[in-house]
């Protein structure tokens, strides 16, 4: 589902703001190699999906997906970050969660976006590329617990949370 005003293309926040440049990054990095790894991504969630104890990792496979295919304007966060309350995947079962997805697909798509993102610093103009390979590649380590969101929310989030820990520190 898309912000108001946002546009299919960018993931940007809409009209305005940074759409544009989200819009063209996110066309440069789906031609030169995040279709490649999103598709890596949803074959993940389909083989996840079929081995039906993999559903809950199966849907994080294809949020991530959507996330690798148009990164750019959005932002991984971890959602006790975003909502500042704990919940079922960001304890101790979301550990275990990570521990399982690590050791059956993680260490394989961070992998692939470590190689990719090598490639893509040998040229300057895939060097933001690289540095978001290498985010999607901490990201494919431990997605349990995280969610995708425009890159607005995610500093919103950061810094009510921030806001939060000073007042507790003056009192």
């Amino acid at each position: 589902m898309l912000a108001p005003g946002a546009r299919w293309w960018s993931n940007g926040p809409g009209p305005g703001k940074e759409w544009p440049v989200a819009a063209i990054g996110n066309l440069l990095w789906f031609v030169c190699g995040g279709f490649v790894l999103g598709l890596c991504w949803w074959a993940a969630g389909l083989v996840a999906f079929l081995s039906i104890v993999g559903i809950p990792w199966a849907r994080a496979c294809f949020v991530i997906g959507r996330f690798t295919f148009l990164p750019f304007g959005r932002e991984a966060i971890d959602r006790k970050e975003l909502t500042g309350q704990g919940d079922l995947g960001t304890g101790l079962l979301g550990l275990l969660g990570n521990v399982v997805w690590f050791l059956l697909a993680g260490l394989w798509l961070a992998l692939g976006h470590l190689a990719v993102a090598l490639f893509d610093f040998l040229t300057i103009i895939g060097i933001p590329f690289g540095i978001q390979h290498l985010k999607l590649a901490g990201l494919a380590l431990a997605p349990v617990g995280k969610t995708v969101v425009p890159r607005e929310v995610a500093q919103a989030a950061r810094r009510q949370r921030a806001d939060e820990r000073v007042a507790l520190l003056r009192e």
